[in-house]
């Protein structure tokens, strides 16, 4: 069963799946499909070629799917994919693809985004991210399994965000943040590893103490290049998978520079 209120408007060719309820002033776009039990309070929109999982919930005026905001944008067909148990608190944006970036944005699942938050065309989400109030990502930012972005941190065009890295208040980032790392400022620099985050998740003290040696060795270490710290630290922590994961980020290819603490190149 579908609880559709009188006053939605949900137009031909919409699917909405079993269980889901659209609240009243809502507006459904042709092209939109909704899954199982999801939720719609009231005066939301949803447009474009937008697919929606299950179970996610939808809170007033958050407008999902509209065309991007992007002037080089020329109406071309372009899509938002929208996985499972995701919240969208109110005032929420999120905006389709583009022809420079594949054509797709894309949210994973059990991500939280809370009021005013704006995720940009091209983005590509991951599980389990929070974003906080205000947060705004650009166009064409990757950002990893449980990240977390801090309430108006703005993310620069391009930039990737590390997995179970947190980003703090009012942060303005232009560079890459590390997984595992901690940023905050304007402009954002590294200022440690999230450990709070490490130790919610169920991380080891040994992964956790290994992730701190490599950390330093890698920004805190005045000796030789950022290149070859990462290959001694390749090299010494070869068996721990989050380092190597802080290493496969670093020498990954990529748009923009790595966000480094204060006073290291």
């Amino acid at each position: 069963m579908i609880d559709i209120h009188p006053t939605a408007i949900i137009k031909d060719g919409a699917h909405i799946g079993t269980g889901s309820s659209v609240g009243p002033y809502c507006i459904i776009g042709k092209n939109v499909v909704i899954g199982k039990n999801s939720k719609l309070i009231s005066n939301i929109t949803i447009d474009g070629f937008t697919s929606i999982g299950d179970n996610c919930n939808f809170y007033p005026y958050s407008t999902i799917g509209t065309c991007p905001q992007d002037l080089k944008y020329k109406g071309e067909k372009s899509f938002l994919k929208i996985g499972n148990n995701n919240i969208f608190r109110e005032f929420v944006t999120v905006n389709p693809g583009t022809k420079g970036g594949g054509l797709i944005t894309s949210i994973g699942n059990n991500c939280l985004l809370m009021v005013s938050s704006h995720v940009a065309h091209d983005c590509q989400i991951g599980n389990n991210i929070i974003l906080v109030n205000n947060a705004s990502l650009a166009g064409h930012v990757i950002v990893d399994d449980y990240a977390v972005l801090g309430a108006f941190s703005g993310v620069h065009q391009f930039c990737r965000i590390g997995k179970h890295s947190m980003t703090g208040a009012m942060s303005g980032i232009d560079s890459d943040v590390i997984p595992y790392g901690t940023v905050l400022g304007n402009r954002a620099h590294l200022s440690g590893l999230n450990i709070i985050g490490l130790k919610r998740r169920g991380f080891t003290k040994q992964i956790i103490q290994e992730l701190r040696k490599a950390y330093g060795l890698l920004f805190s270490s005045q000796d030789g290049t950022l290149l070859e710290r990462i290959k001694e630290v390749s090299e010494e922590f070869s068996k721990n998978e989050p380092v190597m994961e802080v290493v496969s980020f670093l020498t990954k290819d990529k748009s923009r520079s790595i966000c480094k603490p204060k006073n290291v190149w």
